[in-house]
């Protein structure tokens, strides 16, 4: 049996994002470009445990980190991918198994560790779960940082009360990846769901994952309070579509902020605060790390998103370049993630 050494000189292709000089003088940086190369395992950031990636979700987030503008990345070069799924060849670490199918996300994952966009992925014990009971490789993946995001803020707003009987629940940035799952989700929970979007081509998507009507609603600035229309509300945007939300969320309703799509800005007034005890959640992935178990065993459950799992296609590596300036053109609509199979 090979041992993660015995790796070394495995070949492998990967998504790599690379930074040129600008040649304006010692160290200068420039163009930042992603390419897809040949490698080999020793070229990957370090790690314990060695995957062979099945598949590979693809966020907004890796699409930015290929560009110059999104300075997402700070050592180059960098494979992208923020998570994937597959199955352990080799491993150093006692809790991992070779055979194991395991899935990784977060974490730095293609932006200071190297991701999920190559056929093997090498990294530390600690970054990877095992694939629970009731999801395979492909649905993982289709379910992703996204799907996950979206059942964090679930979880925490039910942690606070919010139940269907309440009321409807809105979800803003409806064509959104953790939108799109939060849909799937809260209808399956049997909550009336409410989509908030501006991209009306994205319309009968949403009503087929579950939205029970698709509103193109006003952010413009209004009154302190607007009519009590949500028990909760799931942002991805921000800025004053947020505050939009907040004046139109009943008395102790909950709103979870989980984006900044719409910028970083947030200035609002404390009326639905103080007179409605409107609560503002913010979900951070990263600070809230240690729900991941959790937050798994519930995705292959009671939040399984069985509809955007139907409606997910792939893509192979070769075809991830292209995809990538499609998804920052907003030319996208619905889950792609990359088959390393192919």
């Amino acid at each position: 049996m090979k041992n993660l050494l015995d790796y070394g000189d495995q070949d492998l292709f990967a998504y790599r994002i690379s930074q040129l000089s600008s040649g304006d003088g010692p160290g200068s940086q420039g163009q930042v470009f992603g390419a897809v190369v040949p490698l080999k395992v020793s070229d990957l950031s370090p790690g314990n445990v060695l995957v062979k990636v099945a598949f590979a979700g693809i966020n907004y987030k890796d699409a930015l980190a290929a560009t110059t503008q999104g300075k997402v990345i700070r050592h180059f070069p960098r494979v992208g991918g923020l998570d994937f799924s597959g199955v352990v060849v080799a491993s150093d670490d006692p809790r991992f198994s070779v055979g194991d199918e395991v899935l990784a996300h977060s974490r730095g994952l293609g932006v200071d560790h190297d991701g999920g966009f190559a056929s093997f992925a090498r990294l530390p014990a600690d970054f990877l779960l095992h694939l629970p009971d009731g999801l395979s490789l492909q649905e993982v993946a289709a379910i992703g940082v996204a799907g996950y995001s979206a059942a964090l803020c679930i979880q925490q707003m039910q942690a606070l009360g919010l139940k269907p009987a309440i009321g409807p629940v809105a979800v803003n940035g409806a064509s959104g990846a953790v939108a799109g799952h939060a849909i799937d989700m809260l209808s399956r929970l049997g909550f009336e769901v409410q989509a908030l979007s501006r991209k009306a081509q994205s319309n009968e998507r949403l009503l087929a994952l579950g939205a029970s009507t698709v509103l193109n609603t006003s952010t413009d600035a209004g009154k302190p309070l607007e009519k009590a229309n949500w028990a909760g509300a799931i942002d991805s945007v921000g800025g004053s579509a947020l505050d939009a939300l907040l004046r139109a969320t009943q008395p102790l309703g909950v709103v979870a902020a989980i984006g900044n799509a719409g910028g970083n800005g947030l200035q609002t007034n404390v009326l639905p605060f103080i007179l409605r005890g409107v609560r503002l959640i913010g979900i951070s992935v990263m600070t809230l790390i240690g729900l991941q178990s959790e937050i798994w065993a519930r995705l292959a459950t009671d939040l399984k998103p069985m509809r955007v799992i139907a409606q997910t296609r792939s893509i192979t590596l070769q075809e991830l370049p292209e995809h990538l300036e499609r998804v920052l053109a907003g030319t996208v609509d619905g889950r792609v993630i990359v088959s390393l199979n192919s």
